[in-house]
């Protein structure tokens, strides 16, 4: 049977359609979580196995999520022309084509192939989820928009919680702390052929996620997803839009990228230096793989308080409000407090633990932003949810900042770029979503 093309309204879904939509779709999150989250080993792995400094590292997320800004709204036109289902198809193709190019850069140890693969999985994830956020923001109810996304955060962070650890199983060995430290005895030679073995090691795992992401795509695809309308516009909206030309005319919308690109660089933040931020503490990388598990098992929990008390306790407004003031106390916190503690069996500087609940304070402030971003766009939904997609790029550029102050300074003095960030977040949680016109 022909996969159904016809756009349908989401107030037509039936409970079963809408509940198996919501499933279908967080299969999707848990990868693009799998995909995304193994940077944060792919990082510290680069830098060893290809001799690079913290700069260069970070091009990993600079090329991954780059893809995001070039990509998002040429995806809308995609999925506008194609549809839901063949576009994110075609999404899933451009990831499995990515995860193929790892296998002729890791014959030659050459970086930039590397990066020229992140990039093009950058561009299938940039499909999927332009495709997906705005899909499942308006499947139900508005006022629950933030309690839907925080369950697509749960099996996104749950599979970043995953990769890493399955990623470092696979491509580490317990003998690599003693190659680590004889690398630099080893002359040119030896030291060639021991990155050489180090870099190969990538080749079954992405041979194998490109097969699976090939396959995926073709069974989305063929799945009872339904197409559903995003455009559709109530009397109200359609009278307030009917003077409107341009997506800019939507300043909360702009002003809501502004705040999806710096929270989505907080986030990164967290996870892809904590690692180099524990090995700046003596913590070898077989044992610092753990840690951006440990700041992903608190967004997680972060989604699961949101899911409880959204919006039966609390609007997801004053959610999003008190979750970006919580990440502007825990980045003064990672700069300034101090003391050697152990815990989870690691014994570091507290300050690292701040790091790890940066995990928390991230965890509603995309499932706040998506609703107040998208409320009221009507017909330009479609092209709104690419704009906030865009600004997915702060996955590329925030890291880089980092690590350039990183370099310059340290890995501890480079988190004080987290403070304008959050600073920001702040004003667009308790006053920047209410901006309807420019000027005001």
């Amino acid at each position: 049977m022909k996969p159904s093309t016809t756009a349908v309204e989401v107030s037509s879904l039936t409970q079963r359609e809408t509940n198996l939509s919501i499933f279908l779709v967080g299969v999707m999150f848990f990868m693009f979580g799998f995909i995304s989250w193994v940077n944060a080993i792919l990082i510290p792995y680069f830098k060893i196995a290809c001799e690079l400094t913290s700069f260069q590292a970070y091009l990993v997320a600079f090329a991954f999520y780059i893809a995001y800004f070039i990509m998002s709204v040429p995806a809308s036109y995609l999925l506008k022309t194609q549809g839901f289902k063949k576009g994110m198809m075609i999404g899933f193709w451009f990831m499995a084509l990515g995860a193929f190019i790892f296998i002729p850069a890791a014959m030659t140890r050459t970086y930039g192939i590397f990066l020229m693969g992140l990039f093009t999985i950058g561009i299938g994830l940039s499909i999927l989820q332009t495709a997906a956020n705005p899909y499942i923001t308006i499947l139900g109810p508005k006022e629950r928009g933030a309690q839907r996304i925080s369950i697509m955060g749960i099996c996104n962070k749950a599979a970043g919680i995953l990769s890493p650890l399955i990623f470092a199983a696979v491509i580490l060995r317990p003998t690599d702390t003693d190659l680590f430290a004889q690398l630099s005895t080893m002359n040119d030679l030896q030291r060639s052929a021991a990155l050489d073995e180090l870099v190969r090691r990538v080749i079954p795992p992405y041979t194998v996620l490109g097969i699976f992401l090939f396959v995926l795509g073709y069974l989305v695809y063929r799945s009872p997803l339904p197409e559903i309308n995003t455009e559709h516009e109530s009397p109200e909206v359609a009278t307030t839009n009917a003077g409107k030309t341009s997506i800019f005319q939507f300043p909360h919308l702009i002003l809501g990228a502004v705040a999806i690109f710096l929270h989505v660089g907080t986030q990164v933040i967290a996870i892809d230096t904590i690692i180099g931020y524990a090995n700046s503490m003596g913590i070898d990388l077989l044992k610092a793989k753990t840690f951006p598990s440990y700041t992903l098992a608190c967004t997680i929990c972060g989604y699961i308080i949101g899911i409880i008390t959204i919006p039966k306790f609390v609007s997801q407004v004053n959610a999003l409000r008190f979750c970006t003031l919580l990440g502007t106390a825990f980045t003064l916190l990672i700069i300034f407090a101090k003391g050697s503690v152990n815990f989870l069996g690691q014994t570091a500087d507290l300050s690292i633990w701040f790091v790890v609940l940066l995990g928390l304070a991230n965890s509603l402030v995309w499932a706040g932003i998506w609703p107040l971003a998208l409320d009221g766009l009507g017909r330009y939904t479609k092209l709104g949810a690419s704009i906030l997609i865009m600004g997915l790029c702060g996955n590329a550029l925030m890291p880089l900042v980092y690590g350039y102050f990183a370099d310059l300074y340290d890995v501890r003095t480079a988190y004080w770029v987290l403070l304008p960030c959050y600073l920001y977040l702040v004003y667009y949680a308790a006053y920047g979503h209410k901006v309807k016109r420019w000027g005001l």
